[in-house]
């Protein structure tokens, strides 16, 4: 009789304690993205961007160079490693350019194989460097009245021209009436371009960067923010944030100091309204996607085995700066990777960086993203041989082909089935916990009324509570609308 009351005390104790860990942790967490805060993107509101002379040239935009008087478009030949051209009557990846953007006027243009354009001691155009210097920077000067005609100065004072389709050089005198048939005129095309940390601090420059960022870390998310919305249900907020942040106050250039200040009050604000934080790193050095959000410079994808170990040094910082307090949630390694054949280096870091959180913490949970380029179950049983870790998965009826000629109840019952499936496909017993990491309630059905917009939103709501670490909706505020958890809320768009 005493052994079999032992035990039930024992069971008791057990039993409460699990109970008390869950209700710790608030498992499954209803959380929003904080997006556009300390990891800049262009749809803030207000936009930070405006203010930026030359906002059409900031670093990675894209651009083609069509000679006025030859009608010919520039080309880097053979893709870069050879002489500039003017002699192509369309334009696609080898006529296209991405500008590092060196001042307010000064540029380096990149070209598709990542050489930089430069002139040669026969000031004859070539794109063979594998780094900018002086014969890389060039002037861009806007005709006034026409501000796509171009004229490009080279630093030895002369500018470019167009002598034929063969020869294009740095070895025109003189001024210009901005004729079609002047060599050194040229017509430029945007046509992309990237509005991200990089571009935003760059773009104002070291001088007036420091307090237009500091501005916006201050007022764009408050205290009052975490107590609008824990009293409209969230339990966390999921903070991306980037690789910069470890070398705050002083990050490498163009990065500004003042984010790990605002990721710290992130906390205290959590903990004050009973919500969790899930720090997520969003930019990674070398960038993991090429987007806005991943810090990178021109939209390139370089992140690899060459930047593990300060990708790493990043998460150790993290962890051991917020591993043991009691508002994290989580600590998310990297937010949707494309990386192709780099799988491997992928694998590779989530060990190291699995391990970092580790050192510091025995209980935090660690959230692994799934590559975007690959299926979403590809690294379920990798994911499961760790302790508690969360496998993160971002689900848009966007960016695709198939979602553009659906109708509501076409996308309504996408997230019923085909979203469930997806989900389900991840949600395994003794494996990693769940995590619907980004979700939205835009999409991209013509005039569709309120109404549907708060079915579209119930059904994602019914299917996403099915994860068992969570969901995340992208994102708390911007630019637009149906995008903005807060304005849908405060509208009657969505109820949580």
């Amino acid at each position: 009789m005493g052994s079999q009351n032992y035990l039930s005390i024992l069971m008791a104790l057990f039993l409460c304690s699990c109970y008390s860990h869950t209700s710790a942790q608030n498992l499954p967490y209803k959380a929003v993205n904080l997006g556009n805060w300390l990891v800049t993107e262009g749809w803030m509101k207000p936009s930070l961007f405006d203010g930026i002379v030359n906002k059409d040239l900031l670093d990675g935009t894209q651009v083609q160079l069509k000679s006025t008087k030859l009608q010919k478009f520039l080309v880097a030949e053979n893709g870069g490693g050879d002489n500039v051209l003017a002699n192509r009557d369309s334009a696609s990846g080898w006529e296209t350019f991405r500008i590092w953007r060196v001042s307010d006027s000064t540029f380096n243009f990149r070209v598709f194989s990542k050489q930089f354009i430069g002139f040669d001691s026969g000031n004859k155009l070539v794109a063979t460097s594998n780094s900018p210097s002086n014969p890389e920077t060039f002037q861009i000067i806007k005709n006034r009245s026409d501000p796509n005609k171009i004229r490009i100065k080279a630093s030895n004072g002369l500018f470019l021209q167009a002598k034929s389709e063969t020869v294009v050089s740095a070895d025109y005198h003189g001024p210009t009436n901005w004729e079609d048939n002047d060599p050194s005129v040229f017509l430029m095309t945007i046509v992309k371009t990237l509005q991200g940390e990089y571009q935003i601090t760059n773009g104002y420059g070291p001088q007036r960067a420091p307090q237009v960022m500091q501005d916006h870390w201050n007022t764009y998310i408050t205290e009052e923010d975490f107590k609008f919305m824990s009293a409209n249900g969230l339990t966390a907020v999921r903070i991306p944030v980037g690789w910069w942040i470890a070398h705050d106050p002083n990050p490498p250039k163009p990065f500004v100091g003042g984010s790990l200040a605002a990721l710290d009050s992130a906390f205290t604000w959590a903990q004050n309204h009973g919500m969790k934080v899930i720090v997520d790193l969003h930019a990674v050095q070398g960038s993991q996607n090429g987007n806005d959000h991943s810090g990178a410079r021109d939209g390139y994808t370089e992140w690899g085995d060459s930047y593990i170990p300060d990708t790493v040094a990043v998460i150790d910082f993290l962890a051991q700066r917020y591993g043991n307090k009691p508002s994290l949630g989580g600590i998310g390694l990297m937010s949707g990777p494309t990386l192709g054949p780099n799988l491997d280096s992928l694998k590779k870091y989530y060990q190291q960086a699995h391990a970092a959180v580790r050192k510091h913490s025995e209980t935090a949970y660690v959230i692994m993203s799934n590559p975007l380029d690959h299926g979403s179950k590809e690294l379920l049983s990798f994911f499961g041989g760790f302790n508690r870790v969360v496998i993160d998965v971002h689900y848009y009826n966007l960016y695709s082909d198939e979602f553009n000629n659906m109708n509501v109840q076409q996308n309504i019952d996408y997230i019923y089935n085909q979203r469930a499936s997806d989900l389900s496909g991840v949600t395994t017993t003794n494996g990693p916990l769940s995590f619907v990491g980004e979700w939205t309630a835009e999409w991209a059905v013509r005039g569709p009324s309120m109404e549907d917009y708060q079915r579209f939103a119930k059904a994602q709501l019914e299917v996403y509570s099915r994860a068992t670490f969570g969901w995340a909706y992208w994102v708390y505020k911007c630019q637009d609308d149906h995008w903005s958890l807060k304005w849908m809320i405060e509208n009657g768009y969505i109820k949580l």
